[in-house]
């Protein structure tokens, strides 16, 4: 196998999980077909609560391993670092089947929490049966998470890129015969079809699990070193209080983050039906909020979390040798990558938010409207993961906290006063949720940057500089997509037409946006001009100079 370095690490992990998030993004065409809204809905309470769980199981300690496995490995510290692996692995199986049990007895209480007394709706057994079925998956997902952490540490990205395009390969599979066959076949309810689904989650993990422990096994070689024998004077101990000092704060932020989810979706719901929605109106505009507009958005995502992942061992690796200075350039690429990939994928997404949302899941009166406003706030959570992950990386788990709690209390605060205004205003309540959770993002923007330059001189003038170079281009593109928009009408109805209208304003709006980035030497500049050579080398076009 071959070690990965920042750029190309960061390509192929973002390359995988773009993929990865479109699948995910298509197969829901088929699949909400098949489970009708309600189903839907169903779908997106058991996600939300097992995504919970997952993250208690899996953000701490995964991450962890990787950033110690670097650590060590920048030192020469060989004996200590396979060890930290194996306990690494110990806490995942303590924590995971804790986890397992909590979920699966208590499902119908989490259930509860969820919908509250409303009426007309899914009821507490519904609710609580398909959180029982996709509690199962976190028998198997922790440890998947913590075998791919070793092998990123050891900056192999690229086999666990791919075992992620398998486990969603294989769990797609599952979610659409196996829904088709219960309701269209075996004749049995929405329910049971929606169970079967999420158990899906738990079978793509098995077979991505043992893809990678294969990988691990036929390259043993490429993990151990000629010093491996070498005794260091590390203790359990020691490796154990590492392991928890990397692993809690990671996992606080991420519970933190999780309940406010499941707070966001218990307060849109119960707000909505004391505005005058009604029960089925307000469970399926809280289930678009955090459900199924955000799987379209998947992409915007995809490049931070593939940016993450890279990321995190090389900056580790710099600030463990003290260099601040590469520490800083790393982040600053980071964040400017972001900019550039993510921000017209917003834009775009917001542009064509009725015939997109049409494409995926049909008519609806509000899919359309938030997914305009929830692709511009999936930028906002985008560039946050990647500060968030920057922070942990430099061991800064205090501004994590303070970025993270007071962000997440200016959204938890705003929430209902916003839906209350905009509702005053004769505006959808909903929007006021939205705008909420980016100036939540805000907040915690502010306090991490000016924290990163107050405690390590941090310089963002690259950043600022990108800033104003991606306006032209991006600006441009807007112009054009609104002329295009003046002879092809985007508010229509079908799915194949969303399709046929999506393609023109996509690849027009895109091809602007590139090639004024390209000619104005952004695209050069971020990436890195090898990159961009292969890439003009392999479509036969001039190199840059």
């Amino acid at each position: 196998m071959k070690k990965n370095s920042f750029v190309s690490g960061t390509f192929i992990a973002t390359f995988a999980i773009i993929l990865v998030k479109i699948l995910g993004a298509l197969y829901v065409i088929p699949f909400y077909k098949i489970i009708g809204e309600n189903g839907g809905t169903l779908y997106s309470y058991a996600y939300s609560v097992y995504s919970l769980f997952l993250n208690i199981s899996t953000a701490g300690i995964p991450i962890a391993i990787s950033k110690i496995i670097s650590e060590y490995n920048t030192l020469e510290m060989y004996e200590a670092k396979e060890k930290a692996y194996k306990i690494g692995r110990n806490f995942i199986l303590i924590i995971s089947c804790i986890a397992f049990f909590l979920l699966f007895v208590f499902a119908e209480e989490f259930a509860s929490l969820i919908i509250g007394e409303i009426k007309g709706g899914n009821t507490l057994k519904d609710v609580g049966f398909v959180i029982k079925s996709v509690s199962f998956c976190l028998l198997i997902i922790p440890f998947l998470s913590v075998s791919k952490g070793y092998m990123q540490g050891h900056k192999y990205i690229t086999s666990p890129s791919i075992s992620q395009v398998i486990e969603q390969i294989v769990r797609i599979a599952v979610i659409l015969m196996g829904s088709y066959i219960v309701i269209n076949i075996l004749n049995k309810s929405v329910t049971l079809a929606v169970g079967v689904s999420v158990f899906g989650a738990f079978i793509g993990g098995l077979v991505a699990f043992i893809y990678i422990r294969l990988k691990i096994y036929k390259n043993k070689s490429s993990f151990k070193t000629k010093d491996e024998t070498k005794q260091n004077e590390i203790t359990t101990k020691e490796i154990i209080k590492k392991i928890l000092t990397y692993a809690v704060p990671l996992i606080i932020v991420t519970i933190a983050t999780d309940i406010y989810s499941l707070t966001d979706m218990s307060l849109v719901i119960r707000t909505s039906y004391k505005l005058g929605y009604t029960a089925k109106e307000s469970e399926t505009i809280a289930s678009i909020i955090t459900t199924w507009a955000p799987k379209i958005c998947m992409i915007i995502n995809a490049v931070a979390i593939g940016m993450g992942t890279s990321l995190i061992p090389h900056m580790v690796s710099s600030f463990t040798k003290k260099d601040i200075k590469s520490t800083n350039e790393k982040f600053n690429q980071a964040i400017n990558i972001m900019l550039v990939t993510t921000l017209p994928l917003a834009i775009g997404i917001s542009f064509l938010s009725t015939p997109i949302y049409t494409m995926f899941y049909g008519s609806s009166e509000y899919g359309s409207l938030i997914l305009k406003y929830t692709a511009i706030s999936s930028f906002f959570a985008s560039m946050y993961l990647v500060i968030s992950m920057s922070l942990q990386s430099l061991n800064k788990f205090k501004i994590v906290y303070m970025s993270s709690i007071l962000g997440f209390i200016t959204n938890a605060l705003m929430d209902i006063p916003l839906m209350y205004l905009f509702k005053y205003l004769g505006l959808h309540a909903f929007y006021g949720a939205i705008c909420a959770t980016i100036l939540g993002y805000i907040v915690s923007y502010t306090i991490s940057l000016s924290k990163l330059k107050k405690e390590l001189n941090f310089n963002y003038k690259e950043i600022i500089t990108q800033i104003k170079k991606i306006i032209l281009p991006t600006i441009s593109m807007i112009i054009i997509l609104t002329i295009i928009n003046v002879f092809i009408n985007t508010n229509i109805t079908g799915r194949i037409k969303s399709f046929i209208i999506c393609i023109p304003f996509a690849l027009i709006g895109g091809l602007i946006y590139i090639l004024i980035a390209y000619k104005t030497n952004i695209l050069t500049e971020t990436i890195g001009e090898d990159y961009i050579n292969k890439i003009l080398t392999k479509i036969k076009i001039k190199k840059v100079k």
